[in-house]
């Protein structure tokens, strides 16, 4: 793969950013905790992204293929470090979760947005290769955010966290304004988004989705389980603090180990590309890290969390990378916001039903037992998934669609 100007601008400015993110997740579970020492509070972070998505999958993906995508991208960065630097300023547990709310309406746009420029940007033949390098940078954040969250916040406080992520999407956003325009004025649309735009805009999507039918069934299997480890992970801090005891600063570190496991992970992921099929790099790459959930919250020690931890690390590297390069093979570029926007909608109602579903039995039952239960059930979706792939193997190998 050549390293060229625009790959290395992509993969700087979503690495800064993603570094970020991950000092203010730290920063703002532990704010959270600490302002109401309620699992359910801090399960809410984890519903507002949610709902903010399905609110925004009804418009969003219609605004980004009608609009310029680089632009989408700066602004939309800009308006999330604002957001984040004003929230340590907030002291209400609901004015955080309206200032999360907003944080993620903006990502609604970012994320289908900044898909369809590593489409247009990156050529085909280096696409698994990018991905698994750019997971590497998200890996490295994830190591690194936690435990350079944790050594922020023991030196001074969550709000110094906050604010070294606010800045890390202005960053973000100067990085990205130096890529090149990939889009001409007249594929901008000026029109009005209807009522009857926004329908035909879904029914083009649906149509697509019945006429590649394997491919949908992906999509839906994969959002379900996925979503369960985004419930499942709502409810990581309280499993650590109150059935293993640990105390905030080794939060930050058991967290920031599942670091050292991605880093390996997307280091190989990059290094045997060519080696493995893209079917094992997301159905093997799946199932394990969802087996990783499941010795996680089974875990009865700290020696065992972390070893779970740095496995699920270094198999999502792989299941990240060829999930990237199958999205971007497969969906086609004039619909790839609309697809993401509905994508979106499908993962963001799953989300409050799962992490609801988890937050308030974990509130009634056992914590663990309640998180053994969703992982395992996740792991067999997962392993079915991968049967799913095996099969169709020839189909989805090519990232092609019928």
């Amino acid at each position: 793969m050549k390293y060229h100007k625009n790959y290395i601008l992509l993969l700087f400015g979503f690495g800064v950013s993603s570094l970020g993110n991950w000092i203010y997740l730290i920063a703002l579970n532990l704010a959270v905790w600490n302002l109401t020492h309620s699992p359910a509070a801090v399960a809410g972070i984890y519903l507002v992204g949610p709902i903010a998505r399905i609110l925004c999958s009804f418009f969003a993906g219609s605004i980004i293929d009608r609009s310029n995508k680089k632009r989408i991208l700066i602004w939309t960065d800009i308006i999330r470090g604002i957001i984040v630097c004003t929230m340590p300023f907030v002291s209400s547990i609901w004015l955080i979760y309206t200032l999360i709310f907003f944080a993620n309406m903006a990502n609604s746009f970012f994320g289908p947005s900044s898909t369809f420029m590593i489409t247009k940007i990156v050529e085909e033949k280096d696409r698994q290769r990018f991905n698994a390098i750019n997971s590497i940078l998200s890996s490295g954040s994830f190591m690194i955010g936690p435990a350079l969250g944790g050594a922020i916040i023991m030196l001074s406080n969550t709000s110094i966290a906050m604010w070294i992520n606010g800045i890390t999407f202005f960053i973000c956003a100067l990085a990205l304004s130096f890529l090149p325009n990939i889009e001409n004025a007249q594929s901008e649309s000026r029109q009005l988004i209807t009522f009857q735009m926004l329908r035909s805009d879904f029914q083009q999507v649906l149509q697509f989705s019945r006429e590649n039918r394997l491919l949908q069934t992906f999509f839906i299997v994969f959002s379900i389980a996925l979503t369960i480890t985004f419930a499942l992970d709502s409810q990581e801090l309280t499993f650590l603090k109150d059935h293993l005891l640990v105390s905030d600063s080794i939060y930050g570190v058991v967290v920031s180990v599942a670091g050292i496991g991605a880093i390996l992970g997307g280091g190989a992921a990059a290094i045997y590309v060519k080696k493995i099929s893209l079917v094992s790099y997301i159905g093997a790459g799946f199932s394990l890290t969802l087996l990783s959930y499941v010795i996680f919250y089974m875990s009865q020690n700290i020696i065992t969390a972390v070893i779970s931890f740095i496995a699920l690390g270094f198999f999502m590297a792989f299941c990240n990378t060829g999930y990237a390069t199958l999205y971007q093979n497969s969906i086609p570029p004039e619909i790839m916001g609309r697809f993401g926007s509905i994508l979106n909608l499908l993962q963001g109602i799953l989300q409050i039903v799962f992490t609801l579903g988890i937050g308030l039995l974990a509130e009634w039952y056992s914590v663990q037992a309640i998180t053994s239960i969703f992982a395992f059930f996740a792991l067999l979706l997962a392993i079915y998934l991968y049967i799913l792939l095996v099969k169709q193997k020839q189909y989805f190998q090519a990232g092609e669609t019928n």
